[in-house]
């Protein structure tokens, strides 16, 4: 009897000890809610959400508590206010999601100064990462993209002549340098760049395309922030009838993201883009991923690239979080936990590189296409493994640094 009631008092040390251990960790979610761009937070807020709810018990006893605050326009002056409010008042562990390049170079010598981790779920200038040893990345850089679609374009599509067009911030250059390299290097040539204005409003492309129509190129390329800006650009490509003049339009993935693509109709098939992620995609785990999407948020809403980043960015937090039992106080660990990460998801294999802390995943060639159910969708035409952020694997200007 006094044995019983000797294991029944130890039982009941550890289990108050247990949860005095717990950790409740408190991360900053950075991403546009409000404004021209706030459907590209939408999709990754809802990727958090979910995991959060999914996978609660992953690091039981421990705990994690997302705030959140809008990024507001493209421009980081917010982004930087409003982050660093959750690092000064909120007292929060890390900060996560950032949808444009600007918010994160902002942020920047602030998180360094914190040594407070900044996990990038979206914004793709390559260079980011160097800024700062306290910045993963889990999305992509430009080049993940762009350059392999330079010989792409040259090698199989046929483009032997090309025009650029962009909008006019730090992703928009850093893209379309990256497809200029990679398609001068195939053998292709470059006849126009054309700044396509700012990210924070959707502007009529109409008069750009039509200047690049007369122009007569085998393709354009265009990179826009997603979201309504890659509406819009499908729009005025098929109004423009360019595809009937021979132009074809290719681009990163942003121009095609899956809970835009069943709007944007006929005028997007043909389209082809290089990039990690689209609802079709045949893996177990992104079958697993829309189902689960699909219960939560109903059939007709679609995750996107951007949703199955900002999964990857949580999934890599949780990780991070019971390897270091809950205890990531130390920013510095916290990233180190990090360095070769890899996980099997929705875009397949992903890893971490130790050495740059920017993603390493698969890259593919995908056309839109006419699925049999009606609907709208892609074909896989070819998949690069294991890519790399090539800007920093040839020390390209800032990526050298």
């Amino acid at each position: 009897m006094k044995l019983m009631k000797y294991l029944g008092a130890a039982a009941l040390a550890l289990a108050v000890t247990g949860t005095a251990n717990a950790e409740n960790v408190k991360i900053g979610v950075v991403l546009p809610f409000s404004g021209a761009n706030a459907d590209l937070g939408q999709q990754m807020d809802k990727a958090f959400d979910l995991y959060v709810k999914l996978h609660a018990k992953d690091i039981a006893p421990n705990t994690v508590e997302l705030i959140k605050r809008d990024e507001g326009p493209p421009t980081g002056a917010q982004a930087k206010t409003v982050a660093t409010e959750l690092i000064t008042n909120d007292k929060v562990n890390m900060l996560a999601g950032f949808s444009f390049s600007p918010s994160s170079i902002a942020l920047a010598p602030v998180v360094t100064q914190a040594k407070i981790p900044m996990v990038i779920s979206n914004a793709g200038t390559a260079w980011i990462t160097n800024l700062s040893p306290y910045i993963v990345r889990l999305s992509f850089s430009m080049w993940h993209h762009g350059y392999p679609m330079g010989a792409f374009a040259y090698d199989k599509i046929g483009c032997k002549t090309a025009a650029l067009a962009y909008t006019d911030f730090p992703p928009g250059k850093d893209s379309t340098e990256a497809f200029k390299t990679g398609f001068e290097k195939a053998g292709g040539k470059i006849v126009d760049s054309v700044p396509l204005g700012s990210p924070v409003q959707v502007p009529d492309f109409t008069p750009y395309f039509q200047k690049i129509k007369d122009e007569k190129p085998d393709c354009m390329y265009v990179f826009i922030p997603s979201g309504a800006h890659a509406t819009g650009v499908t729009k005025a490509y098929g109004e423009l009838g360019m595809r009937k003049a021979g132009v074809k339009l290719i681009g990163p993935m942003d121009l095609i993201p899956d809970n835009k693509l069943q709007d944007m109709g006929d005028a997007a098939i043909g389209t082809i883009v290089m990039g990690n992620y689209a609802v079709d995609l045949e893996n177990a785990e992104n079958k697993a991923f829309n189902e689960e999407w699909h219960k939560a948020y109903g059939k007709d809403s679609y995750p996107d690239f951007m949703s199955a980043a900002a999964w990857d960015s949580m999934h890599a937090i949780f990780d991070a979080i019971k390897k270091l039992n809950g205890k990531v106080d130390d920013g510095a660990k916290v990233v180190d936990a990090m360095k070769g990460w890899s996980t099997n998801g929705p875009r397949g294999h992903v890893m971490i590189d130790a050495d740059t802390r920017d993603i390493v995943q698969d890259e593919h060639a995908m056309e839109v296409i006419r699925k049999p159910d009606g609907k709208l969708g892609i074909k896989v035409l070819g998949t690069t493994k294991a890519v790399k952020d090539e800007c920093k694997v040839q020390k390209i200007g800032r990526c050298a640094s």
